[in-house]
């Protein structure tokens, strides 16, 4: 029997089943794998710790950090890459190094430091899943580590003010696009049709890039001009997470079928209770209807009527 595993992970939105790059990229590579995880998304009720997210819990082990973890589902016989060779595995770790080297400085860019965005969409979608008060500093906290991030790798000379790491960032990040546009070309997946560990960390850490509504888009506009990344995030959505087109989950549409389902069954049972009633009335024994007794006029004028004779 298989070890129970939870995967503990920001939830999703936007047609997304996680909205962070990390998490989802776990939950790709397990989908990839047939890893069995059960997976338990962040809530304003949940009271776990939030600082280390995505994290696996399997008995008595707790593992955090997407490389980790994807190391911990293989040890467990759940491996994505089991038909690379030994070159591709080599490809892999490397075009993994550039996503975090070129691309993720972008992505927390546009979640994280981008005012707009962080004070119109991240800020509060995070709030929302976090219990007060942590709500209330957990987002601002988030926000400064993105910056020490980037400012740690992108920071030193020649760029010295936050103006040109901004604009260096993103030309690494255009280029990292185009440069996996190229190497995926007219593939479903970047090693031909079976997707691994690659595919889960491209997947990751585009999807969010183009899907989430931000109100300063250069990065995701950048994506659009690349169809076939597009479309490799459309159709691992709609394979592997049950997404259509339009970003809506089909299990979604299969529970809303289901309650209009059970909703049309209630209103035929109501109607059958209330013919069954109708009819047994209908069979009931009936009464004839009491007939009113005539009322006579006795001479003079008044009526002959027990109730004339109570008058005074």
């Amino acid at each position: 029997m298989a070890t129970p595993m939870e995967l503990r992970c920001w939830g999703g939105d936007w047609g997304l089943p996680s909205v962070h790059p990390e998490s989802l990229t776990v939950m790709a590579y397990a989908k990839f794998s047939d890893a069995p995880l059960t997976v338990n998304t962040i809530s304003s009720s949940w009271k776990g710790p939030k600082g280390d997210i995505p994290v696996l819990i399997s008995e008595d082990k707790v593992i955090s950090q997407p490389a980790k973890i994807l190391n911990f589902l293989r040890k467990q016989k759940y491996n994505a890459d089991y038909e690379l060779s030994a070159k591709q595995g080599a490809d892999t770790l490397a075009y993994i190094a550039l996503l975090e080297e070129k691309l993720f400085p972008a992505l927390l860019h546009t979640f994280w430091i981008e005012a707009e965005n962080y004070c119109s969409v991240t800020k509060p979608w995070f709030a929302s899943r976090i219990a007060f008060p942590l709500s209330l500093y957990l987002p601002g906290k988030m926000s400064r580590e993105a910056l020490n991030r980037i400012l740690l790798t992108k920071g030193g000379p020649p760029l010295y003010s936050l103006t040109e790491v901004e604009a260096q960032i993103y030309r690494d990040a255009k280029e990292c696009l185009n440069l996996l546009s190229k190497r995926l070309g007219t593939s479903l997946f970047f090693f031909g049709d079976t997707p691994t560990t690659l595919d889960a960390f491209v997947f990751g850490f585009l999807a969010p890039i183009y899907k989430v509504c931000f109100p300063r888009v250069q990065l995701q506009e950048h994506l659009k001009q690349l169809p076939n990344l597009c479309r490799f995030c459309d159709d691992i959505l709609t394979c592997y997470f049950r997404l259509s087109a339009s970003g809506h989950s089909t299990s979604g549409q299969d529970t809303a079928d289901a309650n209009l389902q059970k909703l049309t069954q209630l209103v035929n049972k109501e109607s059958n209770l209330i013919e069954k009633m109708d009819n047994n009335l209908r069979k009931s024994p009936q009464h004839p209807p009491r007939k009113l007794t005539t009322l006579k006029l006795a001479a003079g004028g008044e009526e002959s009527s027990p109730f004339n004779r109570l008058s005074p």
